[in-house]
């Protein structure tokens, strides 16, 4: 069980990197250290799953729970990714089509929220 979770200030914008597998043992983790941010405050998310090895469908309960609990703050949640693994599994699922997925964190950070709202960035495989 090995996982990271770390995370930096970018503006108005909270970077949370995650690295190692997000399964149904690490979920909880992910769970509550997501939820600490958006409860001091921190609503406008950027997950960075770049350093992700490994994502089941606990994994992505806690990523749509966070996505819905963003947007009921008025913020929002924006993925990072470039690992075929882990977008396949959005895309095998539809999420990719509800999650804006950016391939790397500059392109996350850039993104405003009107724009991403009408035409969001996604990268397929």
């Amino acid at each position: 069980m090995d996982l990271s979770i770390t995370r930096t200030e970018h503006g108005d914008r909270t970077v949370v990197r995650i690295d190692g597998d997000i399964d149904v043992y690490t979920a909880a983790l992910v769970r509550e250290k997501l939820d600490s941010q958006l409860y001091e405050g921190h609503s406008d998310l950027v997950v960075d799953l770049t350093g992700v090895t490994f994502l089941d469908s606990t994994g992505l309960g806690v990523l749509v729970g966070r996505l819905k609990r963003a947007r009921t703050l008025g913020g929002s949640l924006r993925l990072v990714g470039s690992a075929e693994r882990v977008l396949k599994v959005f895309a095998i699922t539809g999420l990719d089509k509800v999650f804006e997925i950016h391939p790397d964190l500059g392109s996350a950070l850039r993104a405003t929220g009107d724009l991403a709202e009408i035409t969001p960035v996604t990268r397929r495989h």
